[in-house]
C-alpha cells in the first residue's frame, strides 16, 4: 500500500476506534436529560482535569500555535501560552460563582438571560454560537488539511469521516460520552506530541543544529525582546482569554466538576498541562523556520520534510485525530446545549425525550454546514482572530454582570456592541493589511485592546448613571431556573429517546 492509503486507512481506523469507545461507555448506562447535557456533579477532580485539557486541546494546537512560533518567534509563543492558560484561572473564580448563583443552570447564556434579561440574552447567544462554530469550522478545517498534507485526500472528503464518527457518540451518549472519550485522548495526545517534538530535534541533529538557520535568517523569533512578537502575544493574551468565557464546553465542565473544589483544582491543574503544550507546539513552528516554513501548515511541512518513519508520521496523523475529536465532540455537545434554554422557554410542556431528539438533530445541523466550509480550506490562526475580536466585545460586561448590581441590561447590550464595532474598525483583513486606513488599522493589539476597553468604559460610565436605582437581587436567579429533572417522567435512555 502507498503511503497515502495507509495514511488514510489510519484515519478511518483511529476515529472509528474512538467512535466505538464512545458507543460503549455510553450504552452500559441509562442516563437523564441532565445527564446528557450537563452531568452535573459527576466527576472528580482527575477526571475534570483530563477533560478540561481534552477539550481544550484542539488540533488547533498543531496550527496555530506553530505558526505563531514561525512569525513572531519565543515572545508570540509566551504570549500564547500565557493566553491558553488564563481563562482557566479565570473559571476558578467564575465558575464556583455560577454554580452558587444558579445551581439548577448548565451554560453563560442561562445566567445572561436571568441577568440581563431577553436582549443582552439574545446577543450572548449570538456571540457564543458564533464563536464555537467558528472553532468548530477551524478544527475540521485543520484536521482536514493534516490528512491532505499526510495522504493528499480532498478537505472535504476528511471533514465528512471525521465529523461522522464524532457524531456517533455524542449524539448518542451526550456530555457523558464525551467526557469519558476525553479522558482517553489525554492518555494519546500528551506522548504522541512529545514524541512529535522530540523526534524533530532528532532529525534536525539536535536543538543547535536545527536554530542555526533561524539565528542566520530570523534571529528576531529568538528574541523575547522582538516588538512584533510582543504585540502578538499580548493580543492572543486579551483574545484568548475572552473568547474561552463564551466556550460552552467550559461552563459544561464547571457543572460536571463535583463540588466548588474540584471546579478550583481542575481548573487550576490544567494549566500545568496547557501551557508546556502550547510551548511544544509552538517550538515545533520555531523549528520549522530551519525549512522557511511559516504558514499555518509549518508542524506538518516540518514532519513531511524530515521524511520520517511512516509509523512517526502516522503517530503524528493519530495525534492530530485524538486532538480533533476530543474538541469537536465538546463543542457539537455544547452549542446544542445552549440552545435547550430556548426548547424549554418555547416548549415548557416538552418532555425530556421530545428535548432530547430536538437536541441531536441541533447537534448534526450545526455540524453540516461546518464541513463545507472546512472544505474551502481557509487559513485556522484568522478564523480564531475573528471569532476572538466579538468575544472581546461581550467580555466585560458580561464578567462585571457577574459582581455588579447596577449594571443593567440595557447597558450590557450597549457596551457590548460599541465595543464590537470599536474593536472591528482595527481589525485586519485576512492578509494581515487594514481595511481601513486610520492610524494602527490592521493592528490586532490596537483591535483587541479597543474592543474591551471601549465596553469596560461604557459599562462603567453606565453603571455609575444608573446609580442606585433598581439594584440587581442575585439571588432571584436561582428561584428562575427551571432543573431539568422536572422534564422527566422517567430517567431516559439515551440509545431510545
Amino acid at each position: 500500500m502507498s503511503t497515502g492509503a495507509v495514511a488514510l486507512l489510519v484515519t478511518l481506523v483511529t476515529a472509528g476506534v474512538f467512535a466505538s469507545l464512545g458507543l460503549l461507555h455510553a450504552s452500559k448506562r441509562t442516563i437523564s436529560l441532565d445527564d446528557f447535557m450537563v452531568s452535573r456533579n459527576r466527576f472528580g477532580w482527575g477526571m475534570a482535569f483530563a477533560t478540561i485539557v481534552s477539550s481544550a486541546m484542539g488540533v488547533w494546537i498543531l496550527f496555530s500555535p506553530p505558526q505563531v512560533g514561525a512569525t513572531s518567534g519565543i515572545a508570540g509563543i509566551f504570549g500564547y501560552c500565557l493566553g491558553s492558560a488564563a481563562p482557566m484561572l479565570l473559571f476558578t473564580q467564575l465558575g464556583p460563582r455560577i454554580r452558587r448563583l444558579m445551581p439548577s443552570g448548565h451554560s453563560l447564556n442561562q445566567f445572561v438571560l436571568h441577568r440581563f434579561g431577553n436582549v443582552m440574552y439574545g446577543l450572548t447567544l449570538a456571540v457564543i454560537v458564533f464563536y464555537m462554530f467558528i472553532y468548530l469550522t477551524a478544527e475540521l478545517t485543520a484536521i482536514a488539511k493534516a490528512v491532505q498534507i499526510l495522504a493528499d485526500v480532498p478537505l472535504g472528503w476528511t471533514a465528512l469521516v471525521v465529523i461522522t464518527a464524532t457524531f456517533i457518540y455524542t449524539i448518542y451518549g451526550g456530555l457523558d460520552a464525551t467526557i469519558f472519550t476525553d479522558a482517553i485522548q489525554f492518555v494519546v495526545i500528551v506522548p504522541l506530541l512529545l514524541v512529535s517534538f522530540a523526534v524533530a530535534i532528532v532529525a534536525l541533529g539536535g536543538w543547535q543544529a536545527a536554530l542555526e538557520p533561524v539565528q542566520l535568517n530570523a534571529p528576531q523569533l529568538l528574541s523575547v525582546a522582538n516588538g512584533s512578537g510582543i504585540k502578538m502575544g499580548a493580543s492572543l493574551i486579551i483574545a484568548i482569554v475572552a473568547a474561552e468565557l463564551f466556550n460552552q464546553s467550559n461552563w459544561q465542565r464547571v457543572y460536571a466538576c463535583r463540588t466548588d473544589s474540584t471546579v478550583k483544582r481542575a481548573f487550576a491543574n490544567s494549566t500545568l498541562a496547557i501551557m508546556p503544550m502550547i510551548l511544544i507546539a509552538g517550538l515545533l513552528g520555531v523549528l520549522a523556520m530551519h525549512f522557511g516554513f511559516n504558514d499555518d501548515r509549518a508542524f506538518f511541512s516540518l514532519m513531511q520534510q524530515l521524511s520520517l518513519p511512516l509509523w512517526v508520521m502516522l503517530g503524528v496523523l493519530v495525534l492530530a485525530l485524538a486532538l480533533v475529536m476530543s474538541t469537536l465532540s465538546s463543542l457539537l455537545n455544547g452549542i446544542a446545549s445552549v440552545f435547550t434554554v430556548d426548547l424549554m422557554r418555547l416548549f415548557p410542556q416538552m418532555r425530556s425525550s421530545g428535548l432530547l431528539r430536538a437536541s441531536r438533530i441541533l447537534t448534526v445541523a450545526v455540524g453540516i454546514p461546518a464541513i463545507g466550509i472546512a472544505a474551502q480550506g481557509y487559513d485556522v490562526l484568522y478564523l480564531f482572530l475573528l471569532a476572538d475580536l466579538v468575544c472581546a466585545g461581550a467580555f466585560f460586561p458580561v464578567v462585571y454582570g457577574f459582581y455588579s448590581r447596577r449594571l443593567t441590561g440595557s447597558i450590557a447590550f450597549w457596551s457590548t456592541v460599541i465595543g464590537i464595532v470599536a474593536g472591528a474598525m482595527f481589525f485586519p483583513k485576512p492578509d494581515f493589511t487594514p481595511w481601513l486606513t486610520i492610524p494602527f488599522g490592521g493592528d490586532l493589539l490596537a483591535s483587541f485592546t479597543a474592543s474591551v476597553l471601549v465596553s469596560a468604559v461604557v459599562s462603567f460610565v453606565g453603571s455609575s448613571l444608573h446609580g442606585n436605582r433598581a439594584l440587581f437581587d442575585f439571588s432571584q436567579i436561582q428561584s428562575q431556573i427551571r432543573d431539568y429533572s422536572d422534564y422527566e417522567v422517567e430517567p431516559v435512555d439515551v440509545g431510545r429517546g
